[in-house]
């Protein structure tokens, strides 16, 4: 791909064909974040979703003080549930733990499954303990993904508690599920842990199988510095 100047960008994101707007966006990649965000404002109300999409997910990445307000804003208020679930995921890559409380509520109030499995995935990101009453509800959720997500999260906030919790989950018919098992558990170090562990190292699937044994891998070599 070859550079383009930042006027030369900004003039390409107005272009009436919609993959100019695209293609200005990523040229983006190569562009320093102070510089980036003025231009990514500019289509954050384009009349093609995708655009748009590309734009929320740019300010997660592109990272100045402005990104934090308008992801906010964009969750709390955009119409498209598209739109709010790319600001939920967005809001995760800032890693802002400000973030918690509107994530949060993301999860509780919005009707869709897709914004409140973007939010789940996020609060994940932020690693704050805080969400792990939230998540332990989500394993209810009636949409698989989510309980997906819920798993992972629980294991990346070091949920110690949600142990037993999120161990029904080891003879799931969904395998993702099982995987997303094997890889939290990788993050709760305890003798459950491991004993689950060693059950899903024996999984009928090569992938939940390979999650187990490096998980189980971590956390001997945690164990060995503790000693």
């Amino acid at each position: 791909m070859s550079k383009l100047s930042l006027d030369q960008i900004s003039v390409q994101l107005e272009s009436e064909n919609s993959r100019d707007r695209l293609l200005a966006l990523a040229y983006l990649r190569e562009v320093s974040a102070e510089d980036a965000v003025p231009l990514i404002k500019k289509v954050l109300d384009d009349e093609m979703l995708q655009v748009r999409s590309m734009a929320v997910f740019a300010l997660g990445v592109k990272q100045t003080n402005e990104c934090f307000p308008i992801l906010v804003k964009l969750l709390e208020n955009d119409p498209d549930y598209g739109i709010r679930a790319d600001a939920a995921g967005a809001l995760g890559y800032l890693r802002d733990q400000r973030a918690f409380e509107p994530l949060s509520r993301a999860f509780y109030e919005d009707t869709q499954w897709l914004v409140r499995f973007s939010a789940a995935v996020s609060l994940g990101n932020l690693g704050d303990i805080r969400a792990q009453e939230l998540l332990l509800q989500a394993l209810d959720s009636e949409e698989t993904v989510v309980k997906q997500a819920a798993i992972a999260a629980l294991g990346e906030i070091k949920a110690i508690d949600a142990v037993n919790d999120i161990l029904r989950f080891a003879d799931s018919e969904d395998w993702l599920i099982r995987q997303r098992l094997a890889q939290a558990l990788g993050n709760l170090n305890t003798e459950k842990s491991k004993s689950a562990l060693k059950f899903l190292a024996k999984d009928e699937h090569p992938q939940v199988r390979e999650a187990a044994l490096f998980s189980l891998q971590s956390l001997e070599r945690e164990t060995e510095k503790l000693v």
